[in-house]
């Protein structure tokens, strides 16, 4: 069997650590370059010694452009700035680039797009557990059949996280407004503070928590006037996003250029 060629951007964080392993424990996969940001301690170490496991003979470099030419994807939980860099490089090649990076900002999300519309193959989700995605669909249709309850979302992550509210977040926030057939951008509450007034009808509220090592923890909650309904997720493992990007990888080899969702990966896109 043929395996494909995987560089792992990101590789020296946690979620790069995990997408090390997920990547050396598949047949069909073989790790053929790791990226960590210039300057990056990890830099020169061997990625499989960094992620816990044997050594895999492929150090941590910063320099993707010597990885390219042997690569047939790139998974990509890295930074908002690295990730639209990429997925130019991407495009240029007709490379899978699976991407699981959060906080782009909408000029970003564009570049991005546009990479899927120049070659590349785009995989790119706030979340990669399918059962994340799968709690997206379905607060897409709660918000839908309970147009008047009120939405709000909480999350909580570890105390390094730097974006908030998080990627997968704002993806059930999106959800809600798909259901509700409006903007999420036009109807978000991301802040409340001081005497903000009576809650506006219609808007989709966020609320965010940071501490200790949680992975993460989210919920949407429905508030009714006789009742409340909450749907959780709770991620007790990264490992389960890796193994969704190795899932998005093997589905988007497959695929002709432009950008997906892992609601498309698992056939729950309409």
């Amino acid at each position: 069997m043929t395996q494909l060629r995987i560089i792992i951007a990101g590789a020296g964080g946690r979620m790069g650590a995990a997408n090390i392993r997920a990547v050396a424990a598949h047949p069909g996969l073989e790790l053929v370059g790791a990226l960590d940001r210039s300057g990056a301690d990890t830099l020169g170490c061997d990625a499989g010694t960094l992620a816990g496991i044997e050594a895999l003979g492929v150090v941590l470099t910063d320099n993707v452009v010597p990885l390219l030419d042997q690569a047939d994807a790139i998974i990509d939980f890295s930074a908002p700035v690295a990730s639209v860099a990429l997925a130019r490089q991407a495009a240029s090649r007709g490379l899978v680039h699976v991407i699981g990076t959060t906080g782009c900002l909408e000029a970003e999300d564009e570049a991005i797009a546009q990479a899927g519309r120049d070659g590349a193959r785009i995989v790119k989700s706030g979340n990669f557990s399918p059962g994340m995605v799968a709690l997206a669909v379905l607060v897409e249709k709660a918000a839908a059949a309970l147009s008047s309850y009120d939405v709000e979302i909480l999350e909580m992550h570890h105390n390094l996280k730097v974006d908030a509210p998080s990627g997968t977040a704002l993806m059930l926030g999106e959800a809600a407004a798909r259901g509700r057939q409006i903007s999420l951008k036009d109807n978000a509450v991301r802040v409340r503070d001081g005497h903000t007034g009576p809650r506006e009808a219609g808007t989709i509220g966020f609320a965010t928590l940071r501490g200790g090592n949680v992975i993460g923890d989210h919920s949407v909650i429905l508030a009714g006037p006789s009742e409340r309904i909450e749907l959780t997720h709770r991620a007790q493992d990264r490992t389960i996003y890796a193994n969704g990007a190795v899932l998005a990888v093997l589905w988007a080899h497959r695929q002709k250029p432009g950008l997906y969702s892992m609601a498309d990966v698992l056939g729950l896109s309409d």
